[in-house]
């Protein structure tokens, strides 16, 4: 329930619905090349070095400090593209409770995700106490109950033999690989699937972990792969591709959903609200998990001393706000883009690419441990050998290589910038996030290595990863 929580996720139906059908497929894919690879990866390197720092640890035990700080830091500055998707699904959502109208304006869209974003930030410099409190009724009344909701509409909705916008062909449900462009909205997938690695931190936890983490596992995967190819599909039957909000199609779906069954737009705006409520949980969580890790790397020196301060309930208050500022003119994106969902789209991908990389170096350092260090007991070990290793690891190196070259195509059927801007957009943003971390290694002085007690390393997931919501991805972040 741990990995479910972590990583099932709404956001990212409305931009898997454009597949219709075949978004059964593509969810399959994401399965294979990404959610089961990482949380067997995670697993073993979670048990074999149970130590304080998570990735950043893990890598740095293959690669040394350079690349465990590389990993860390893609942690830590994809958020900044990632907040603004969640906070502008979040504004969107909520605007169905005033006025649906709202959730196509650019400047509500920015104010709303602004005013919620800085509101949970100043949250957090008070600990996980008041957000922990959010955590558990925004997973349940936020994120399950809206996903069982949808679904049972979506049943009744064909039962009852209404107007279906994908009319079912066999044929539909096979991926249309004939191009790139047709791939696209694949990315999403890969997006929604992150944070599956929030479970390896707990396998050590299990009185059998050989045998107790595959099955955890393979339930985890069956409730997250099946409830997402349900509320997909669900969305798909009503609401026309042509008019399918990647922002707001869940409330899209509801909203038609609950007027064709003659409750009107009062019970629209409850779903809105619940919705909303699990979104909020979900970057409250996010906000504090990725911070305390990057701050974890002040122990090897690799942290700004700008950086370093921490209030006396020990949380990262300079990085929170760095991280503020930065994800705050990236959500100011929205007012320049040629449409909402263009913004949405671009922020999107620059999301999935950073987690890719980052995720690139998990899977070398899994493969790596294997031969460096044979010896290091691994109470979870994926089965066969280094043949086995090879066989996940690659796997998901394949999914991460995919869907990094996929996030450079532009979407079809989204209003976005030409082309060749679009990519140069891309490119600009990836290279301006992965610089900094050669500069640090560059300028950093022997004076910012100051030891810290391990209780000041994280795990870096959500906050409380027992208690809350992601992401989607990563975990997922959702």
């Amino acid at each position: 329930m741990i990995m479910v929580a972590a990583v099932l996720t709404l956001r990212g139906f409305p931009s898997v619905a454009e597949y219709g059908w075949s978004s059964i497929a593509y969810y399959v894919l994401g399965a294979l090349f990404l959610l089961v690879p990482m949380s067997l990866v995670a697993a073993e390197l979670a048990t074999g070095w149970p130590k304080a720092g998570g990735l950043f640890a893990w890598v740095r035990q293959a690669f040394g400090d350079r690349w465990g700080f590389l990993d860390i830091w893609f942690s830590w500055v994809n958020n900044l593209f990632y907040f603004p998707t969640v906070l502008a699904f979040a504004a969107a959502t909520l605007a169905y409770v005033i006025d649906p109208s709202l959730a196509n304006n650019k400047l509500y869209l920015v104010l709303a995700m602004l005013g919620i974003f800085w509101g949970l930030t100043f949250l957090n410099f008070f600990g996980m106490k008041l957000i922990a409190r959010l955590n558990n009724p925004g997973v349940v009344l936020g994120t399950l109950l809206p996903a069982v909701v949808l679904i049972v509409l979506g049943v009744y909705w064909l039962a009852s033999g209404r107007h279906n916008e994908i009319p079912f062909h066999a044929g539909q449900l096979a991926p249309n690989l004939g191009g790139l462009s047709n791939l696209v909205f694949f990315v999403a997938v890969l997006l929604s699937f992150t944070g599956m690695e929030i479970g390896g931190f707990h396998a050590k936890d299990l009185r059998n972990p050989a045998r107790s983490y595959p099955r955890a596992t393979f339930v985890a995967v069956l409730l997250i792969v099946g409830i997402s190819i349900l509320g997909t599909l669900a969305i798909a039957f009503v609401v026309p591709r042509s008019q399918l909000n990647l922002v707001a199609g869940l409330m899209q779906a509801f909203s038609i959903f609950f007027h064709a069954v003659g409750f009107g737009g009062w019970v629209t705006r409850v779903m809105a609200f619940l919705v909303g409520l699990g979104t909020l949980a979900l970057i409250g969580a996010w906000l504090l998990g990725p911070a305390k890790g990057l701050y974890a790397t002040e122990e090897t020196g690799d942290l700004l001393p700008q950086l370093d301060y921490v209030n006396k309930h020990h949380q990262p208050v300079a990085i929170l706000i760095a991280q503020g500022v930065l994800s705050s003119i990236f959500a100011l994106l929205f007012l320049f883009v040629p449409s909402i969902n263009s913004g949405y789209w671009i922020l999107t991908a620059l999301t999935t690419q950073l987690v890719l990389m980052m995720y690139v170096l998990v899977y070398a350092a899994a493969i790596r441990l294997r031969y460096s260090e044979p010896k290091t007991a691994r109470p979870y070990k994926i089965p066969g050998g280094k043949v086995g290793m090879w066989i996940v690891g690659g796997a998901g190196l394949v999914g991460c290589i995919v869907g990094f070259v996929i996030g450079f195509v532009p979407p079809t059927g989204v209003k976005h910038w030409p082309t060749p801007i679009y990519v140069a957009a891309m490119v600009a943003g990836i290279v301006i996030s992965s610089v900094p971390p050669f500069i640090i290694e560059k300028i950093k002085k022997p004076s910012w290595r100051l030891p810290h007690p391990d209780e000041a390393l994280v795990d870096v997931g959500p906050a409380d990863a027992s208690e809350v919501s992601p992401p989607g991805a990563e975990g997922s972040r959702q």
